[in-house]
């Protein structure tokens, strides 16, 4: 598998690109890009600063970027392996440091859970997880690479929210496509590392997977919120809800619900899980026809008066598709090659510290996998804090592995 997809990936480069009447440029392989815009050194120490501040209460103090970056938007195509490898076109990010040199390492982040179709990297100025991850890293020398997902961006597929195999395949496309449109920009990569939060972690953890089977190198991994074990998380929600959990929560149930329906084939699914005087702003929801200001004002604060009771109770004996499915699709159990962090908040009010740093970190001791730390991000760590820490400490770590330092 390895040998054809570096085949496959050796036959673009041999050709060079095309200019499109749109503003894209083609290269081999059906891959287009446009130059969307530069963040100079002022505007990234903006993001880390003041825009961080409105994202978030953190304390965390960022230092000042080194180098302007180059921002392109990319539209790549890819395959829905759940709906027999459709082909279909996906979008995402490249950010790429104006410096001098020519070869650089790289990170691939997988951004969170998003409640519109546009708060994705490709429109990073409504993405202000990708607007810090690209400031912390791209301003200071890595090239970030990042996929908007199928169905986010500019995808006209169903959101294919949790979806595993087929968001793995969006990720690892998006890799693909980013060595074919460096090598126009006459840009080398070197070191890969994956970073992710939340949704993302989850996707990054898959992700990984998929590559060290394929046997591509991955320096080190780094997760914020990571929902190892996804059966467990929701089952803890229904069964064991806590008073940090936020009301958005339902919100989860919502996209998880008509993503398995639409992406996982189970017909009939948003009818019998979710009460029916939610069911169709719950459809309106997962298709972006309203965001979640308006869908909260229909939708009920806790998951259990959201789903339908014969539905809730399927998460203890895993007793219908959609509970069977979530236990097949946790992201954690196998024996690491790659070194990985595992950021946690003792506050977050989404991912509980079991989920996101115990689970996986004991597993790897118990099978002698690769290193498998759990890092705290403070005792004020939120969901957004743990973030923000997150990406502050990733850098220092990813320096300290790289090569040629």
């Amino acid at each position: 598998m390895k040998k054809v997809l570096m085949l496959l990936l050796a036959a673009a480069l041999a050709f060079g690109g095309v200019c499109a009447a749109d503003g894209y440029k083609s290269v081999p392989g059906g891959i287009r890009y446009e130059h969307i815009g530069d963040y100079n050194i002022e505007r990234l120490n903006k993001i880390m600063s003041t825009e961080l501040k409105e994202f978030s209460d953190s304390t965390v103090t960022f230092p000042t970027a080194t180098n302007a970056v180059a921002l392109y938007r990319v539209i790549y195509p890819t395959i829905v392996p759940d709906k027999n490898n459709k082909p279909v076109e996906a979008s995402g990010l490249i950010a790429i440091p104006k410096l001098r040199q020519a070869r650089f390492p790289v990170v691939s982040y997988q951004h969170g859970t998003v409640f519109t179709k546009t708060e994705v990297p490709s429109f990073i100025e409504q993405s202000t997880e990708t607007r810090l991850e690209v400031a912390r890293f791209a301003g200071q020398g890595y090239i970030v690479i990042a996929a908007d997902y199928i169905g986010k961006g500019l995808s006209n597929e169903p959101d294919s929210y949790m979806a595993k195999n087929t968001m793995i395949q969006a990720c690892l496309d998006m890799l693909l496509a980013s060595k074919s449109i460096c090598a126009d920009l006459k840009v080398q990569q070197s070191d890969l590392f994956l970073s992710g939060w939340s949704q993302g972690s989850w996707n990054t953890m898959a992700f990984r997977n998929r590559l060290e089977t394929l046997g591509i190198p991955v320096k080190a991994a780094a997760t914020a919120s990571t929902p190892t074990d996804i059966n467990l998380m929701l089952s803890s929600y229904i069964n064991n809800p806590n008073k940090l959990d936020v009301s958005w929560l339902v919100g989860i149930f919502a996209l998880y619900i008509n993503s398995y329906e639409q992406n996982y084939g189970m017909m009939g699914l948003v009818s019998a899980a979710i009460r029916p005087q939610y069911q169709q702003t719950a459809r309106d929801f997962y298709a972006n026809k309203i965001g979640w200001t308006e869908a909260s004002k229909i939708f009920p604060q806790t998951v259990n008066e959201f789903l339908t009771p014969e539905f809730a109770a399927g998460s203890s004996l895993y007793s219908n598709e959609f509970f069977k499915r979530t236990e097949a699709d946790e992201c954690y159990r196998w024996r690491y090659v790659t070194p990985t962090r595992f950021y946690y908040g003792k506050v977050d009010e989404v991912i509980r510290p079991y989920i996101g740093a115990t689970l996986p970190t004991e597993y790897q001791i118990m099978v002698g996998g690769a290193s498998a730390q759990a890092i705290d991000a403070g005792a004020n760590a939120t969901h957004r804090n743990t973030f923000i820490f997150a990406v502050l400490d990733q850098k220092k770590w990813f320096d300290s592995l790289l090569v040629n330092k």
